[in-house]
């Protein structure tokens, strides 16, 4: 299940766990990003957290925890190549993996053509 929120983060949910990247449309906003600084394995984050932070040329910004949940696993490739978000935000370039808390809570979260109706 692929599910999106307002702050530019898409996730990919299979059972309790949530893949956790940003959406095309922020890397493209953002442009070419040089720093990215990962949450730690076994964290635990409430919904709306920062939860990361990602540097571009242009500027800074954090990326939102979507849901409530623990850090399972981070993407250690980004740190060192920042650009896999930029090539590939919503494949290769995904941030966190995140053990929900309540995966009920998706629910609330936007589908893809709500999504791409807010960015429009």
């Amino acid at each position: 299940m692929l599910k999106f929120t307002a702050d530019h983060e898409w996730l990919k949910i299979e059972g309790v766990i949530a893949t956790v990247g940003i959406t095309a449309f922020a890397a493209e906003q953002l442009g070419d990003l040089v720093f990215v600084e990962l949450p730690d394995v076994g964290a635990n984050f409430s919904k709306g957290d920062d939860a990361a932070t990602v540097e571009s040329v242009k500027a800074a910004s954090e990326v939102y925890c979507p849901l409530d949940g623990e850090i399972v696993e981070v993407n250690e490739a980004i740190v060192a190549d920042p650009s896999l978000v930029n090539s590939d935000p919503m494949g290769n370039g995904w941030f966190f993996k995140l053990k929900l808390k309540n995966a009920g809570d998706a629910d609330g979260l936007l589908e893809e053509a709500a999504y791409k109706e807010l960015t429009a």
